[in-house]
């Protein structure tokens, strides 16, 4: 997920909605707010900008640019420029573009969260946990829509990747139902990632063999190639088409890029949005975080990632019109075959 969540301490975020994430949002709420008139005076100002500028310079993934970004802050603080920043919110969404500036990084970010957090965040509850299959069953696990086109040709809108101990068999199901496909569509224009898993476990039915999968979260382990053949899966010599606007984040984005780099996949639409690098949450106090790039995603296959820069499609169109121009890519490619 792109939003830091502000109530976690050094956890590692997603690219899409957590348990974790639901823990933390659920003890949100059960505390007591702060009074929302509270204002920052310059200590407060002060004690935050030095350590954001420590963990920067201690965490963040480029040290040239940490030192930058940290010498930013500092100088701005002691230039006055914060003198007049009073609203807590503002402070933190006025460093956050300064550092943003400097880095081009998105995931960047200072958090002001009217809520006090604890040094270490709960573990889900069994309630939380509860809530969160049911929202999963409820949007049949973000599969929005399966079908068959014209021309058999499978079509699946997926808008997100949910965690597959909840939802790995509505996908499995989802799957199955377009395994007699001669193609097959992927719509992921309002998909902005989710968990790595799920992207892998959908990426294992389009090999016959085992594919190193790229997770921009860890380094290369027994789990980063995708695991097939899938038994009983018809899907993977057929052709694939994705579909992508700039709203396309994350760990959609992985699955975009790392079968563009592949050859195992046609994308159509937009840029996607440039969400790459994996970030971590650092605790600055009761009320002030950061977000830290501390990994940075650079596929085997080239020497860029696409943070900030998005996945380029290979059709480029509007995002309206992918839909139908995939269709047409993938009727011809059919037409070529017979």
């Amino acid at each position: 997920m792109d939003t830091m969540c502000p109530d976690m301490a050094r956890d590692t975020v997603g690219i899409e909605p957590t348990l974790l994430l639901l823990a933390l949002v659920a003890f949100s709420i059960a505390i007591s707010f702060a009074d929302e008139n509270v204002k920052l005076d310059a200590a407060e100002r002060h004690r935050v900008i030095a350590k954001a500028a420590q963990n920067l310079k201690l965490h963040y993934v480029d040290p040239k640019i940490a030192g930058k970004m940290a010498a930013a802050l500092v100088a701005h603080d002691k230039a006055g420029d914060y003198d007049a920043v009073t609203d807590p919110e503002a402070f933190a969404d006025l460093v956050t573009r300064q550092i943003r500036d400097i880095s081009d990084d998105r995931h960047l970010i200072l958090v002001y969260n009217e809520a006090a957090t604890p040094d270490r965040p709960p573990g889900p509850t069994p309630e939380s946990l509860a809530r969160y299959r049911e929202a999963m069953r409820q949007d049949n696990c973000s599969f929005e829509k399966i079908e068959t086109l014209p021309h058999n040709i499978g079509y699946l809108k997926l808008n997100s990747f949910p965690d597959p101990s909840i939802c790995q068999s509505t996908a499995k199901n989802a799957l199955a139902r377009l395994n007699h496909a001669d193609a097959i569509i992927f719509d992921l224009r309002d998909n902005r990632g989710g968990e790595p898993s799920m992207v892998a476990l959908i990426a294992a039915y389009l090999f016959d063999h085992p594919e190193y999968w790229y997770n921009p979260r860890e380094n290369a382990t027994a789990q980063s190639w995708t695991q097939s053949p899938v038994p009983g899966n018809d899907l993977a010599d057929k052709p694939v088409y994705v579909l992508t606007s700039a709203s396309t984040l994350s760990g959609a984005e992985q699955f975009c890029y790392d079968l563009k780099m592949l050859k195992r996949a046609t994308l159509v639409g937009e840029t996607t949005g440039g969400a790459a690098h994996a970030g971590t949450y650092y605790r600055i106090d009761a009320h002030f975080g950061m977000g830290i790039t501390e990994v940075k995603t650079i596929n085997p296959f080239a020497k860029t990632d696409w943070e900030g820069t998005g996945v380029e499609p290979d059709v480029k169109v509007k995002s309206a019109d992918a839909l139908q121009t995939a269709e047409k890519l993938a009727e011809n490619k059919l037409l070529q075959k017979k």
